[in-house]
């Protein structure tokens, strides 16, 4: 998959860092000439450019990225790269620091997919939030809502099975499918599942033992 991180802070780095250790594709934009260098001295991609810039952010691929990520200490830069991702088709991501008054996060928190808090957090959630984890390590990302990954067994009767055709509870659904050892993508119509198939689904928290049941089960 293929992400935009706005801001090479702590944060925006160690996110990077940790997708790209799994495969993934990072751009990360920022403004700021000297943590340009050091971000691109550690081998990330790189563009200089303000990150509530349109420009800047289609500059970084923003037309064919999954997801777009705000992780700069600044509430209102986080936000509006957002919006612009939104408008873009891609998913978002908006860090968000505790000391905000719960007004302010409900205020921002609508208009985003999902809103981390470092302090809470740190790099493994904004990674979680983007991509999903293993079935035992979840974060905690909203309230009612979770992300994560689960594997297909070679033994599932889902083999075969379409993965749009896929039948999970009504407030479960997959929006990302991969082969073994192969980036996840949106799947198309007629993709079907094959043993070792991985999927990313978001579920509410109570549904997620059904969903388990009915995708990791062995005939």
């Amino acid at each position: 998959m293929r992400f935009i991180i706005v801001g090479s802070g702590r944060v925006g780095l160690r996110t990077a860092r940790v997708l790209t250790e799994e495969g993934h594709e990072v751009v990360i934009v920022d403004d700021d000439p000297d943590r340009v260098e050091r971000a691109r001295d550690k081998g990330f991609t790189v563009t200089e450019g303000d990150g509530v810039k349109e420009d800047a952010l289609v500059d970084a691929g923003l037309d064919t990225a999954d997801a777009i990520a705000g992780l700069t200490g600044d509430l209102n830069v986080n936000f509006a790269a957002c919006m612009v991702g939104k408008h873009h088709g891609c998913r978002t991501v908006m860090r968000i620091d505790e000391d905000y008054r719960a007004d302010i996060y409900h205020k921002y928190a609508d208009d985003v997919d999902e809103v981390i808090y470092p302090e809470r957090l740190g790099a493994a959630g904004a990674k979680t939030a983007l991509l999903g984890g293993d079935f035992d390590v979840i974060a905690d990302l909203t309230e009612n809502l979770q992300l994560t990954t689960m594997t297909i067994p070679s033994e599932s009767p889902l083999v075969g099975t379409r993965v749009h055709a896929v039948e999970l509870p009504t407030d479960a659904r997959i929006y990302a499918h991969g082969r073994d050892r192969e980036r996840m993508t949106i799947p198309l119509p007629g993709t079907k599942i094959e043993g070792g198939d991985r999927v990313a689904l978001i579920a509410a928290r109570d549904a997620l033992p059904d969903v388990r049941e009915r995708l990791q089960a062995t005939a």
